[in-house]
């Protein structure tokens, strides 16, 4: 009996540490996945922020806005390839999340950026950020600090092949108007 009681607390503990790095949040209809920030060498002023957005209800919001100690300002952004040019630019109306739709924001595409880090931002650490919506409000996520190696192994594990665009650093693109 002691043996079975031993097996269950271990299967439960288990089963929470998963479900603590699972990583997600609601606020209202929306329900955000695993957000996770690159890692940065020493100096460097800026980041990216990456995460899901999902919109369980029936009229869309907008991510308007972000606040977050560790950096000057939060923007939200979008990189696409204009004439074989890989340009950045902030969203200046923020990111629509559609009724009953998703938003994945990743590398190369849409990312929250950090802008004027206080530090470095090392592997295996985790930053706290605020997260404002339209209709929504706002809400504190902990975006997980990961090195680019292990955020290509996601992508291309995810199905969304290389995001050799989300290599360049950000004084390397042309920011859009």
């Amino acid at each position: 009996m002691k043996t079975i009681t031993i097996a269950i607390a271990a299967a439960l503990l288990g089963l929470s540490a998963q479900a603590s790095l699972a990583h997600d949040y609601k606020l209202g209809a929306l329900e955000i996945g695993h957000p996770y920030a690159r890692a940065t060498p020493p100096n460097a002023p800026v980041s990216g922020g990456y995460l899901t957005i999902r919109n369980t209800g029936d009229e869309a919001d907008r991510l308007i806005a972000g606040e977050a100690e560790f950096a000057d300002r939060v923007e939200i952004h979008e990189m696409k390839m204009e004439n074989d040019v890989m340009k950045m630019r902030e969203l200046a109306d923020g990111l629509e999340i559609p009724a009953g739709g998703e938003v994945e924001l990743k590398p190369g595409g849409y990312h929250v950026m950090f802008i004027g880090l206080d530090g470095q931002m090392a592997e295996g650490e985790s930053r706290t950020a605020t997260l404002t919506f339209e209709k929504a409000g706002s809400i504190e996520v902990e975006f997980s600090v990961e090195n680019i190696n292990k955020m290509k192994d996601r992508m291309k594990k995810d199905g969304h092949g290389d995001m050799d665009h989300g290599d360049m650093g950000h004084d390397s693109m042309k920011h859009g108007d």
